[in-house]
């Protein structure tokens, strides 16, 4: 119900291409681990390039141009505003933000999509604080840039993401 999907992975282990069907909804941001094979995400790259999925490099310039990725994913501490300049380069620049300091500096970094995190309450330990659904679209129509749920999206509240005012989420 949703345009698009973002899945953040750690590992190209994390998730299994063959289920997924040939389709431009899926997105795939991927943490960079150095014990992984950059021969293996290379073919793992190659594989979403045929499987039509967009495949983001989270915070690393250097593999996002060496693995010749859609984008790059900017966590909501990147901070550096050296990046604008991609955007000229083709490549797609997507960020991460918690509150609307950082969705600021996302917009000053040329970033075309924002994920908005915590949108529902999670279990991780030190975060107890969460946007909740009201507070999300406000700030979405704040913003001019595009915006996506992040965080605590689960099967008991999936369809409460149908009154969020954005048209992409993800997990």
């Amino acid at each position: 119900f949703k345009k698009k999907y973002y899945f953040i992975i750690e590992s190209i282990k994390d998730i299994k291409l063959k289920n997924i069907k040939k389709s431009n909804k899926f997105n795939i941001i991927y943490r960079y681990k150095k014990k992984e094979n950059l021969k293996d995400i290379k073919k793992f790259r190659q594989y979403c390039k045929i499987k039509k999925i967009q495949f983001y490099v989270a915070n690393d310039l250097s593999l996002t141009r060496s693995i010749k990725a859609d984008g790059l994913y900017l966590s909501a501490h990147n901070t550096r505003l050296n990046v604008k300049f991609l955007a000229n380069k083709k490549i797609n620049i997507i960020g991460g933000a918690h509150n609307y300091k950082e969705i600021n500096c996302k917009k000053m970094q040329g970033c075309s999509q924002i994920l908005l995190s915590r949108i529902f309450k999670t279990s991780y330990k030190n975060k107890n604080s969460f946007l909740g659904i009201v507070k999300f679209n406000l700030l979405t129509k704040i913003i001019n840039v595009g915006t996506t749920a992040l965080g605590g999206i689960s099967f008991d509240n999936l369809n409460k993401v149908k009154n969020i005012q954005c048209n992409s989420i993800a997990m």
